[in-house]
């Protein structure tokens, strides 16, 4: 093999640095540096391509020691930073501070890798924004799951600059109990299925199950997205409601993340806090947290693991879901080549002999799923338990955004305006509905709509047209609140709702007032946005805007991004109803807020697509 084509090749610059400051290693207290010279770049292609085709390579030269640790630094260093999930973040740092002290190198230069600690959510996110600084400083995201490198490059739109280079660990998910409800479960010896453990979490048997948020945490979303999975049948109602019960169940349980979810089991193995209703008995899981849970408990319960089957009585497991924990390349800025082989170098050490005892020794399987060295048994695994059973395949990106959908308007709850176009064309009569108008059908499917909200969901209601009253284009009718929400006269939301929806009728010689409605029923929307809630604003027209004197198309689009941008999210859900209807600017008004346009011949079907429309936008976060 060439020597040019090594990561550790000598010689060569490119070098990452400065930052300000020191930072503290196993070695006692080290200044950074280096150089970030430049003067052999190579363009983004160029060096990922470098980066895959050396990998094999490197792997090779490691095995057979040509790829020897140095002597001392002497001053030409280069700098590798790491974004990684909490629960790996304490090896990694592990494994780069035995790299910095034996003077490990990658191109002649010595390896000084920096490793931070992000959640696989906030990076997703930031990278659905854009990156920008808050992905900047990174060359390396090691987040727990692929979910989260699936959903920042399929949530964007755009090439986020993620190149997998491969996994370096996995932790299969797990139901993990204290021991006498594992008892009660018929520890070791009973298996069960995602279905089964959803019963379990829905109180069959009164047990109580804790979880991670899975907006949050790729072990909660995970998991949610499996026992959605296992429930779906051919009745799609009874499987809806079936998720739906399990996660209304879980939600009650809910912890932001792995760690934050054992602080919910019982401290101690007294009768009063294991009875202590505010403690759970069991907890969705990772081994990894288990692992490390039993090593570091103290007093409080050993945990016990069941780990789900793929079959619906759990009899066996043909993969486990698991945590993947994927190597991947961030390429969102430009990176040198040094920098690009630094991080394959790293990626070598965390396979090799010593970084693989590391991963080991902090509760982490090999890629392949195998737990050598006692790690399962620690977490609390026993046979016949399917604690070798390889990693099956993830769940479907599809399924995981309906699982996010479904925990938004189930568990967060909702917060939305209805914003009802009530044009003249509106009085047009609906084919195959004798004597109905578009408005007899809209408001009949949206009172239909109303009944699949709870009394803690959010509804709002406007109407817009031109000629309507103190010279505007619209009017609100009902203020958002709780559809269970009570005056002082005894009267619902609801059934104010249901009133406003009946006496709502075309506004004769009306033309359709669009924009100037869409805009300030958005402002509003922003500044009522409801915390913790899932906020929309839902506008269905059956017309164009035919207002001359509002804004322009343009000049509304700017608006909406502008409100938009680096807000939290409310998304425009546009409805074009009928033929007439203008689908080209539903589209771009939608886009300007991350929300959807959607088309519909018949006003029969709008409560459906409502529905479907809030799912899908919760489901991208």
């Amino acid at each position: 093999m060439p020597r040019h084509s090594l990561p550790d090749d000598s010689g060569a610059p490119g070098s990452r640095g400065p930052h300000a400051g020191q930072r503290s290693g196993r070695g006692g207290t080290r200044t950074r540096h280096g150089t970030r010279g430049r003067a052999r770049r190579r363009t983004v292609s160029l060096a990922v391509g470098l980066v895959i085709a050396l990998g094999a390579g490197t792997v090779v030269a490691t095995r057979t020691g040509v790829l020897p640790f140095g002597g001392a630094c002497d001053g030409s260093t280069v700098e590798l930073r790491v974004a990684a999930a909490p629960a790996i973040a304490p090896a990694l740092r592990a494994v780069a501070d035995r790299a910095r002290e034996e003077n490990a190198r990658s191109d002649g230069q010595c390896l000084d890798v920096h490793v931070g600690e992000r959640t696989g959510a906030e990076m997703a996110a930031a990278l659905r924004r854009g990156g920008g600084k808050a992905t900047e400083d990174v060359d390396v995201w090691l987040p727990d799951s692929r979910i989260w490198t699936d959903r920042a490059s399929s949530s964007s739109g755009r090439d986020t600059g993620l190149r997998p280079l491969g996994s370096v660990a996995s932790s299969p998910l797990t139901l993990a109990a204290v021991p006498a409800a594992a008892e009660e479960l018929g520890w070791p010896g009973k298996t069960y299925s995602w279905a089964q453990l959803a019963a379990a979490a829905n109180g069959e048997g009164d047990l109580r199950v804790g979880t991670a948020d899975p907006v949050r945490s790729a072990t909660g979303l995970l998991a949610l997205t499996r026992i959605q999975s296992a429930t779906a049948g051919k009745d799609a109602d009874v499987s809806r409601t079936a998720a739906a019960a399990a996660a209304r169940q879980l939600a009650e349980r809910t912890a932001p993340g792995d760690s934050q979810v054992l602080a919910t089991l019982p401290h101690d193995t007294s009768r009063a806090e294991l009875g202590n209703p505010r403690r759970n008995q069991a907890l969705l899981l990772s081994e990894q947290a288990a692992y490390a849970h039993n090593r570091k408990r103290g007093g409080a319960p050993e945990l016990r693991l069941f780990y789900p089957g793929s079959t619906k009585d759990g009899s066996t497991n043909d993969g486990s879901t698991v945590l993947d924990y994927p190597y991947t390349l961030l390429e969102t800025g430009e990176r040198d080549t040094a920098t690009s082989r630094a991080a394959t170098r790293f990626q070598t050490l965390l396979g090799g002999a010593a970084g693989r005892r590391e991963l080991r020794r902090h509760g982490f399987r090999t890629p392949d799923g195998e737990a050598a060295g006692g790690v399962a048994r620690i977490a609390g695994a026993r046979a016949p338990q399917p604690y070798t059973a390889t990693p099956g395949e993830p769940p479907a990106t599809e399924d995981v955004r309906t699982a996010l959908g479904m925990w938004a308007i189930t568990v967060q709850s909702a917060r939305f305006t209805l914003v009802v176009d009530a044009s003249a064309s509106m009085a047009a009569p609906v084919p195959g509905r004798p004597g109905q108008s578009r408005m007899d059908v809209t408001k009949a499917s949206l009172l239909q709509g109303l009944t699949q909200f709870t009394p803690q969901d959010e509804v709002g209601l406007w109407e817009f047209s031109t000629r309507l009253a103190q010279g505007r284009d619209y009017r609100e009718l009902v203020p958002p609140r709780r559809l269970g929400h009570e005056d002082g006269d005894g009267v619902t939301q609801r059934s104010r709702l249901t009133k406003a929806f009946a006496g709502m009728k075309p506004i004769p010689g009306g033309a359709t007032g669009l924009y100037d409605t869409t805009l300030a029923a958005y402002e509003q929307a922003r500044k009522q946005y409801a915390k913790g809630r899932f906020n929309a604003l839902v506008v269905l027209t059956d017309g164009a805007n035919e207002d001359p004197g509002s804004i322009s198309r343009a000049e509304l689009v700017a608006e909406l991004e502008q409100l938009s941008e680096h807000k939290a999210p409310l998304p425009l859900i546009a409805i074009a109803v009928g033929p007439d209807a203008d689908e080209k600017a539903a589209e771009e008004l939608a886009k300007a807020t991350g929300g959807s346009a959607h088309q519909v011949s018949d006003p029969a079907q709008i409560h459906q697509v409502i529905l479907k429309a809030i799912v899908e936008a919760g489901s991208r976060g």
